[in-house]
C-alpha cells in the first residue's frame, strides 16, 4: 500500500526537474470511518487526485476529497511544497451508546492509513439523554495542558459540537485515566506526521448521569434562587426530601430548610447555575431584626451569587445603615498561554509608575506582578500618567488597594490576550507634549531583576520634538553568563546596544523601543538595577507675527485648526488656543508652533454699514491687505453689508454681469462669491461672466469671496450700493444669452426657499427674439398656511400669462414673446420645501406678415420675370422671321430702260444687304388696293395673325402690271418700302398661293421699287437682308 519510498526518490527527481512533487498511494479506509484528505489553507497550488482507468490515465483532482468506506482508491498527491507538510488528513468515527453499552467498545484508529501525513482522529459520542460515556485511556495517562505536546500527540476534549470553542486539551505522560464525558462530546486526537499510532487507544462505556450533590440549609429570613439559562446545556436541580425526587429543569426557590440535600445532574452546575440571595430585615421604630445584614460565606461559594436585603421601615422612622471601615484589596489572577502575554489597556489619562510605598494621590493604587519563574513586581502605578499598557507575560495578577475611608472609584482598565513575547514583560508609553520628564525603574526595584530576562518599554515621541535618555541610579551585576545590554530600535535603523556605563541616546527624534536584557548573575551579590529618566523638548521654532488692524475700518482676523496635525500649537498674546479671533480695530501678537500651512486656516471678515439710505453710498468690495508676517495663505473673506431697514442692497459686477452656479451651469473661475442672509440663510453662489445683470436683496446680506490664490486676485468682485426698499425678498435682473441657454433657480437651491418669502426675476428678451421657458425642476411641498405661487406676466402688461399654486401642475413650456416678470413665493410648509429650477431659451421671431408680403413679392418678381422673358422671346422670334422674309419680283428685268439708280453692280454695292426690315413697311400698303385684296379668298380676310410664308409667284404666268409715277429726285436715297399710315395689322397677311405657282403673280409697285428682285421659276433664292455670312453675289449674268 505504500509508495512513498518511491515517492521521495520521485519527489526529489519532480523537485529538480519541474519544481513540484508527486506521490502515488493505494488506499482502502476501514467500515465505520469518514477518511477526508485536504490541502492546507497555504498550500497553493496543491491538489490531491484520484486515479483509475486502463494504466492508470483517468485522473480526477480537488483540494479536498472524501473518501468512501471500503472501498480501494489510488491517490496521488501533486504539490510544489513538501507533501507532508501540504495535506492533512481527518477520520472520523462514531460511537453509538445506549444508557449502559457502547458500539463499538474501542477507539480505534487504523494505523496504517496516509501515516506520512499529519492526521486527525475524531470521535463522535452519541447516547442517550441523562447518560454519561466513560472513556478509559489506554497505555499512558493524560495530563490536562494549554501547550502543544512535546511527542506530537495532542489530545482535545470537547462536550458537543456547539461548544468545540470550550475544549480542553491533554497530553500524554499524565495521571487521568478515565474521562466521564457527556452525551453528545467529542474527542479528538491530532498526530503529526510519520508518528505511529496504536490501532486502540480508549475504551468506551455507558451509564447513568450522576452529578454533584449539596447539602444545604436556608433559615426563615432568606430566600435563594437557583437558576440558569434555558439555552446553556440541559442540566437538572433537584431537592430530595423523601423518597421521589422534586426535579427542575431550569430554577429552583429554597426557604426555611434545613439540611436539604440538593442534586444537580450536571459535574460543574457552578458554570450553569447562578444564586440570587434576598433576605428581610423587619424594622420598628426602635430596632431591627436581624440587626445586621449577615451573609453565609459557604452557601453556594462556587456559584455565582447576589444578595438583596429587603428592609421594612414604618413610616416616619428614619434608617441609618453603618459599613465598616475596612481597608480593601481588589485581585484579577490572569493566565494565558506560556508564550503570550495578556495585554492590560488603561484609559485615555493612562498611569504613571511611582517608587514602592508610596500612595497615590486619589488613595487608588494597582500593583501588576507577573509569575515567570518566581514572582517579579512590574510596579506600584496611579492614574494619570504616560503608560498606557502593560503587557505581562503568560501569568500575572492585577491588585488595586482603596483604604476603607476612599469611595471607590470605577475601575476601567481593559484585559484581552496579547501577542506572543519573549520578553518578561513590555510596557507602552505615550510620552507627552512640550518640556517633560518622566521616571522608569526595573520589576522588583529596589531589588534584582530576574535572571536572564528582558523587559522592553515601547516610546512613542511627538512630532517635532527631542528626547534624552538619562540613567539616574544602577547597579551592576557579577555576570556568570552573557552580558547584561542595553538595546535602542528604531524603526528602519540599525539596533545599537550599549551599557550600563555608555553614553545613552541624547537629543534624538521618533519612535524608539529600549530593551534591558540581563545576564546569569552570581545571586551572592547585588543584582541588576535601573532607574531611568526620559526627558522631551519641543525641537521646532515658533513663527512670530503681530497683526494691527487698528488702521482697517471694520476689519477682523480668524485662524483655526482644520487639520489632523496634533502637534501644531497656535497663541495669541502667549496664550495657547485652538481657535484665534482678532477683533476689529485691535492689535494682537501670534504664534504658531509646528502648523503646516495646510492644517491651519485664514478667513478675515470686514463690516460695512450706513445709518440712513442717504448716507450709504456705492461701495467696491476689495479685500484689503494683511500682515505679511501671517504664515498661511487667505482662504476666504467676507464681507457683512448693514443697512437701514427701508432700503434695498444692490449687488452689480463690476465686470458686466453674474453667473449663478447651478448643476449643468457650474462656476469654474477662480474665484466664487457665495452670498447669504444676515441669518446665514443662503441666496446662491455666483461668479463673473454670466447673465445676471443685477441682484436686490431686502434684507442684511453677507458676501463671501473664496479664490485660488488672493494674491493675484484682490478684486474689486462687487459693486453695492443702496436703493428704495422693495416688495420682494429677492430681485433679479437677467438678460439671457442668445447662444445658450439660461438656468435661473430658487434661492438656497435645492433645499428651497425660505417661508414666506418671494423672489422676482425681470427677464430681458433682446429685439427680434421670443423666449422659450421651460420649468425643468419643481419642488413643492404641503401649505400649511397660504399657497406656494409661480406667476409670469409681460413687463407692462398687467394680465398674467400664468398663474400656478402648489396644488396645480405648471406648463411644462412656455413661450413669451418679449421681456416679462417671473415671481415665484412661498408659503408656510407643513413639510418638503418649495425650489424651482428654470431654463429660458431665445429663439428669433418668426414674423408671419413678412413671411406672406415676401411670398406675395416673390411671385410678383417671378410673373414680371416671366413677361419680360416672354416678350423677349416673342421679339426675338419676330425678329427670326423678319430676317427670313423675301421680296418676290416678277419675271421682266430687273432694270427697266433708262433708269439708273444702280450705279454700281451687284458685286460692287451692299444695296441689296438690310440690317431689317419692318414687316408694316413691306406689305402694309396692299390692303389699301381693293384689286389686291379682292383676289384673296374669303377665308384669308380679316385679322391675320400667323406668319408669313415665301411668296413663290402667280400660278397664270402672267404678271400684273403696276403703275407708279416717275421717280422724283433723291429716289436713289435709301427710303423705307411703305409708310406706316399705309401698313394693316397685322403685319403679314396669310397668302393661300402655293409656293410654286406664286411666280406668275407680279406687283406693279414693286417692280418700279428700287428693290425689285427677279426671281425665276425654277429656283427660288431667299434674299439675305443680313451682310453676315454672305453666299458669292449674284451676277447679272446668273440672273
Amino acid at each position: 500500500m505504500r509508495l512513498c519510498e518511491t515517492c521521495a526518490l520521485l519527489g526529489l527527481l519532480f523537485l529538480t526537474i519541474f519544481d513540484s512533487s508527486e506521490c502515488l498511494q493505494t488506499v482502502k479506509p476501514d467500515k465505520g470511518s469518514i477518511v477526508k484528505v485536504s490541502t492546507e489553507p497555504l498550500s497553493h497550488p496543491c491538489a490531491v487526485c484520484t486515479v483509475s482507468g486502463i494504466n492508470d490515465t483517468d485522473t480526477s483532482c480537488q483540494s479536498s476529497i472524501t473518501l468512501v468506506p471500503e472501498q480501494e482508491v489510488k491517490l496521488l498527491f501533486n504539490c510544489s511544497q513538501p507533501i507532508e507538510q501540504s495535506y492533512t488528513v481527518t477520520i472520523t468515527r462514531t460511537i453509538e451508546c445506549t444508557k449502559d453499552a457502547c458500539s463499538p467498545t474501542t477507539g480505534q484508529t487504523q494505523p496504517s492509513l496516509l501515516p506520512d501525513f499529519a492526521r486527525t482522529f475524531t470521535w463522535e459520542l452519541k447516547a442517550p439523554e441523562k447518560t454519561v460515556v466513560g472513556l478509559d485511556v489506554l497505555g499512558d495517562g493524560l495530563i490536562e495542558t494549554s501547550q502543544p505536546c512535546p511527542n506530537g500527540f495532542q489530545y482535545s476534549v470537547a462536550t458537543s459540537k456547539t461548544n468545540s470553542g470550550g475544549q480542553t486539551l491533554y497530553c500524554q505522560g499524565g495521571s487521568v485515566t478515565h474521562l466521564d464525558l457527556p452525551n453528545e462530546a467529542i474527542v479528538s486526537l491530532r498526530v503529526l506526521p510519520k508518528v505511529q499510532v496504536k490501532p486502540e487507544l480508549f475504551q468506551a462505556s455507558a451509564g447513568p448521569l450522576k452529578g454533584r450533590t449539596m447539602v444545604i440549609s436556608v433559615d426563615s429570613s432568606t430566600t435563594v434562587v437557583v437558576s440558569r439559562d434555558p439555552k446553556e446545556p440541559e442540566c437538572e436541580v433537584c431537592t430530595i426530601d423523601g423518597a421521589t425526587p422534586n426535579c427542575s429543569p431550569t430554577e429552583k426557590t429554597l426557604t426555611n430548610v434545613e439540611k436539604l440535600s440538593l442534586e444537580f445532574s450536571c459535574q460543574k452546575p457552578e458554570g450553569m447555575y447562578s444564586v440570587k440571595m434576598k433576605k428581610k430585615i423587619e424594622c420598628t421604630t426602635s430596632s431591627c431584626t436581624p440587626v445586621a445584614g449577615e451573609v453565609d460565606p459557604i452557601l453556594f461559594k462556587d456559584f455565582q451569587r447576589s444578595l438583596t436585603w429587603d428592609i421594612s421601615v414604618p413610616d416616619r422612622t428614619v434608617l441609618t445603615l453603618d459599613f465598616p471601615d475596612f481597608n480593601r484589596t481588589f485581585t484579577w489572577d490572569l493566565k494565558v498561554d506560556a508564550t503570550r502575554a495578556f495585554q492590560l489597556d488603561f484609559p485615555e489619562t493612562g498611569i504613571r509608575q511611582i517608587p514602592s510605598g508610596e500612595t497615590c494621590p486619589d488613595k487608588h493604587t494597582y500593583s501588576v506582578f507577573t509569575y515567570m519563574r518566581g514572582i517579579a513586581n512590574l510596579g506600584t502605578f496611579c492614574k494619570e500618567g504616560p503608560m498606557t499598557t502593560i503587557l505581562p507575560r503568560y501569568k500575572g495578577r492585577v491588585s488595586l488597594q482603596v483604604p476603607g475611608d476612599t469611595k471607590l472609584d470605577p475601575v476601567d482598565f481593559k484585559v484581552k490576550v496579547g501577542p506572543e513575547t519573549d520578553k518578561l514583560a513590555i510596557i507602552k508609553v505615550n510620552l507627552p507634549r512640550g518640556v517633560s520628564a518622566t521616571d522608569f525603574i526595573t520589576a522588583n526595584y529596589p531589588s534584582d531583576f530576574p535572571d536572564n530576562q528582558q523587559m522592553q518599554w515601547d516610546f512613542t515621541v511627538p512630532g517635532m520634538h527631542n528626547y534624552t535618555m538619562r540613567f539616574l541610579d544602577h547597579t551592576a551585576p557579577e555576570c556568570l553568563k552573557k552580558e547584561v545590554e542595553v538595546e535602542y530600535l528604531k524603526e528602519d535603523k540599525k539596533v545599537t546596544k550599549l551599557t550600563l556605563t555608555d553614553p545613552q541616546p541624547e537629543h534624538q527624534q521618533g519612535n524608539f523601543k529600549m530593551v534591558l536584557k540581563n545576564c546569569e548573575t552570581n545571586r551572592t551579590l547585588q543584582g541588576l538595577t535601573l532607574n531611568y529618566r526620559v526627558s522631551v523638548m519641543r525641537s521646532g521654532h515658533p513663527v512670530l507675527c503681530t497683526v494691527d488692524l487698528t488702521k482697517q475700518q471694520g476689519v477682523s482676523v480668524q485662524i483655526e485648526k482644520v487639520g489632523s496635525d496634533p502637534y501644531c500649537e497656535m497663541s495669541i498674546d502667549s496664550k495657547v488656543e485652538k481657535k484665534i479671533n482678532v477683533a476689529a480695530g485691535t492689535k494682537a501678537s501670534l504664534s504658531f508652533l509646528d502648523c503646516p500651512k495646510e492644517d491651519v486656516r485664514l478667513t478675515a471678515s470686514q463690516v460695512i454699514s450706513c445709518q440712513n439710505l442717504a448716507s450709504c453710498t456705492p461701495t467696491l468690495l476689495t479685500v484689503p491687505k494683511l500682515d505679511a508676517c501671517l504664515p498661511m495663505p487667505l482662504h476666504s473673506f467676507t464681507w457683512h453689508l448693514r443697512f437701514p431697514q427701508d432700503s434695498t442692497v444692490d449687488l452689480v459686477s463690476p465686470v458686466g454681469s453674474l453667473q449663478q452656479s447651478l448643476p449643468d451651469q457650474e462656476c469654474n473661475q477662480s474665484v466664487s462669491l457665495h452670498v447669504t442672509e444676515d441669518d446665514g440663510f443662503t441666496v446662491g453662489d455666483f461668479c463673473s461672466k454670466g447673465n445676471i445683470q443685477k441682484i436686490q436683496v431686502h434684507a442684511n446680506v453677507s458676501v463671501t469671496a473664496t479664490a485660488n490664490d488672493f494674491s493675484k486676485t484682490k478684486g474689486p468682485f462687487l459693486n453695492v450700493s443702496f436703493s428704495q426698499e422693495i416688495p420682494e425678498t429677492i430681485i433679479y435682473r437677467v438678460s439671457p444669452e442668445t447662444l445658450a441657454p439660461t438656468l435661473l433657480a430658487t434661492p438656497n437651491w435645492p433645499r428651497g426657499m425660505r417661508d414666506f418669502s418671494t423672489v422676482s426675476w425681470i427677464v430681458t428678451v433682446p429685439s427680434g427674439y421670443q423666449a422659450h421657458m421651460q420649468f425643468v425642476n419643481i419642488s413643492q411641498p404641503k401649505c400649511r398656511d397660504w399657497h406656494t405661487a409661480m406667476t409670469v406676466k409681460l413687463l407692462g402688461y398687467e394680465e398674467e400669462i400664468m398663474s400656478r399654486r402648489e396644488d396645480e401642475a405648471a406648463e411644462d413650456k412656455l413661450l413669451v414673446p418679449h421681456s416679462f416678470y417671473l415671481n415665484m413665493s412661498n408659503c408656510i410648509p407643513e413639510e418638503g420645501h418649495f425650489g424651482a429650477v428654470t431654463k429660458i431659451i431665445l429663439q428669433k421671431k418668426t414674423n408671419l406678415l413678412a413671411i406672406l408680403l415676401g411670398i406675395a413679392g416673390a411671385l410678383l418678381l417671378l410673373l414680371i420675370v416671366l413677361a419680360v422673358v416672354c416678350i423677349i422671346t416673342k421679339k426675338k422670334k419676330k425678329e427670326r422671321m423678319n430676317k427670313e422674309s423675301s421680296i418676290y419680283i416678277s419675271k421682266g428685268s430687273i432694270f427697266r430702260p433708262g433708269d439708273r439708280h444702280f450705279t454700281k453692280t451687284r458685286s460692287q454695292n451692299e444695296s441689296h444687304v438690310y440690317d431689317s426690315i419692318d414687316d408694316t413697311m413691306v406689305y402694309g400698303h396692299l390692303l389699301g388696293d381693293s384689286s389686291y385684296t379682292d383676289t384673296i379668298q374669303d377665308s384669308f380676310k380679316g385679322m391675320q395673325v400667323d406668319s408669313y410664308n415665301t411668296f413663290l409667284g402667280p400660278t397664270d404666268g402672267q404678271l400684273p402690271v403696276i403703275k407708279e409715277p416717275d421717280p422724283e429726285p433723291g429716289n436713289d436715297l435709301y427710303k423705307t418700302f411703305l409708310d406706316p399710315s399705309e401698313s394693316f395689322i397685322p403685319p403679314r397677311p396669310r397668302t393661300p398661293i402655293s409656293r410654286q405657282d406664286s411666280l406668275g403673280f407680279q406687283d406693279s409697285r414693286m417692280v418700279d421699287n428700287e428693290l425689285y428682285t427677279f426671281k425665276s421659276i425654277g429656283d427660288i433664292n431667299t434674299i439675305r437682308l443680313s451682310g453676315a455670312d454672305m453666299e458669292p453675289p449674284i451676277t447679272e449674268e446668273a440672273v
